[in-house]
């Protein structure tokens, strides 16, 4: 197939993250880890990071094929009801906020294919109204450079994508799920309970959440791998 008629990529937007440095662009910066843009290339996307800004999060998502919610900081706790803020709160920033939850509830409502890690699967809970644990207990409970085994909900949409039930999850995270939110249903755990994966039974369209990091591992894993593969592969289909 000559380079004329090959088949457009699948354009996932990727929310950017703020940097207040960046050694490379000396100032601050908005950016993407560069192990999840790849790992969505491998699978066949075009990434594209877009800039968190409010507005017309609707439209501007209407030349959108899918959505990847990356990491990043902690959300302001009052975005879930908090009254006080846990000291070890770090990263907020209530522009990022408004954005990625604005962008989480717009995704969903249109149906367009949404795979959000770490911080974003505690977004898409947030927006619809679930909780979280401020902090988990401390270095030795939290899952900040951890790998463990996550049990995974057999006939799931993360055990489809993974071709697994148990997987060896990357994990930095020192909060986690408390409540979950209206329509969400637990696909992952911890050996401690945490919960690793949500997703949205009867979505309008596909969607998996997972609280570990898939693209630290993704390049030599084929299981983490499978998780932007899916996405793509439900982008490629919302695409025709």
């Amino acid at each position: 197939m000559s380079p004329a008629t090959t088949p457009a990529r699948p354009l996932i937007a990727v929310p950017a993250r703020f940097a207040a440095t960046t050694s490379a662009l000396r100032y601050a910066a908005e950016v993407n880890a560069r192990a999840l843009i790849e790992a969505v290339w491998r699978a066949g996307g075009e990434p594209a990071s877009i800039h968190p800004a409010p507005g017309d999060v609707a439209g501007r998502l209407a030349r959108f094929d899918g959505v990847l919610l990356p990491g990043g900081g902690d959300l302001a706790p009052h975005r879930y009801g908090a009254t006080d803020t846990h000291d070890s709160v770090y990263d907020v920033d209530d522009v990022q906020d408004d954005f990625d939850l604005e962008l989480a509830r717009q995704a969903l409502h249109l149906g367009l294919p949404l795979l959000a890690v770490c911080r974003g699967l505690q977004v898409v809970n947030v927006a619809l109204g679930g909780t979280l644990e401020q902090d988990m207990g401390g270095p030795e409970r939290e899952h900040r450079h951890v790998v463990h085994p996550v049990a995974i909900l057999e006939g799931s949409l993360t055990a489809r994508a993974t071709g697994e039930e148990k997987v060896e999850a990357s994990c930095y995270h020192h909060q986690r799920i408390d409540r979950t939110g209206t329509g969400l249903t637990v696909t992952a755990r911890a050996a401690d309970g945490t919960v690793e994966g949500l997703e949205r039974p009867g979505s309008a369209g596909w969607f998996t959440a997972v609280q570990w990091h898939p693209e630290d591992t993704a390049h030599e894993d084929p299981a983490q791998q499978g998780l932007f593969d899916a996405l793509v592969r439900a982008a490629a289909r919302e695409r025709h």
